[in-house]
């Protein structure tokens, strides 16, 4: 049962009515996701802004974390966040806030713009948030300290000559977590016109590279999909790559993870609480 927060009023002695940007993390999937620290500096903000473009709360909308937190909640395009941040001068004597999905600042864009605010010379502020780094471990059972670097994978483009380009990337880094024996969470695009990339389609590129490349990274690896983290019911299913592809995740977000060497607790993990083949069991670290 979920407790209405919106009558009460906490008031930490360190927020402070003052002139400055304060970012905050609005966590995983709607918008009760966000801290007790996060609602008041909101409702304390003077001006409240927020971009969705490298990741966004599917539980819910604009209108309804307006409700909850009281304010309104101007959405600012990549542009404005990127390339024109000029509403950054309005926090030199007013206090604004920056929300974005998951945790603040694990994107570059985001410590981009803190950087710009303090040349400006602007207090700046963090509060975190609900992360998918840290919640892939928990759903899965995969150790975090075994994760090796993250890849991202972009939806294909055409090239002038009417090709599909793939971007091989991902497949390298996944390649190279492996030979480590390091798992590599892998982040899916989420694009304006080509919309949210599904595990499945992920893992459908992996596989086209790797029927390119024939270099035994994705034939016969583990792979472990994720959809609505955060939510009262994520779906997480693991199996091998080539009969992961076809399973059905529903709904947005998605995340990838291609495990590398297995600990016996996480080889456990996977088949009980993630559906995984009971071959993961002889694959053990």
């Amino acid at each position: 049962m979920l407790v209405s927060i919106q009558a009460k009023s906490f008031k930490p002695a360190e927020i402070l009515k003052r002139a400055m940007l304060t970012f905050i993390g609005l966590g995983l999937f709607d918008e009760y996701d966000i801290s007790l620290k996060g609602l008041e500096a909101v409702r304390e903000a003077d001006m409240v802004y927020a971009e969705f473009y490298t990741s966004c709360l599917m539980g819910t909308n604009l209108e309804k974390m307006e409700k909850l937190y009281g304010k309104k909640i101007i959405l600012l395009s990549r542009k404005d966040v990127e390339q024109h941040p000029d509403w950054l001068n309005e926090a030199k004597d007013r206090n604004l806030c920056f929300l974005t999905g998951g945790d603040t600042m694990v994107s570059t864009t985001h410590v981009d713009l803190r950087l710009r605010a303090q040349k400006l010379g602007i207090e700046t502020r963090l509060v975190h948030g609900a992360s998918i780094a840290s919640a892939v471990s928990g759903l899965t059972g995969l150790q975090n300290y075994r994760f090796g670097k993250s890849a991202s994978i972009p939806h294909p483009y055409e090239s002038r000559r009417g090709t599909k380009v793939i971007s091989e990337t991902p497949y390298d880094i996944i390649k190279q977590n492996l030979e480590l024996g390091l798992h590599t969470l892998v982040f899916l695009d989420i694009d304006k016109e080509k919309g949210y990339m599904t595990v499945n389609t992920a893992l459908e590129l992996l596989l086209e590279v790797e029927e390119k490349r024939k270099e035994g990274v994705m034939h016969g690896a583990a792979a472990v999909g994720i959809a609505r983290a955060g939510s009262e019911n994520p779906v997480v299913k693991a199996d091998y790559a080539e009969n992961l592809k076809d399973f059905d995740f529903g709904k947005p977000l998605h995340i990838l993870v291609i495990p590398g060497k297995l600990h016996f607790l996480e080889a456990e993990a996977l088949v009980k609480l993630a559906g995984g083949p009971i071959g993961f069991m002889k694959e053990v670290d």
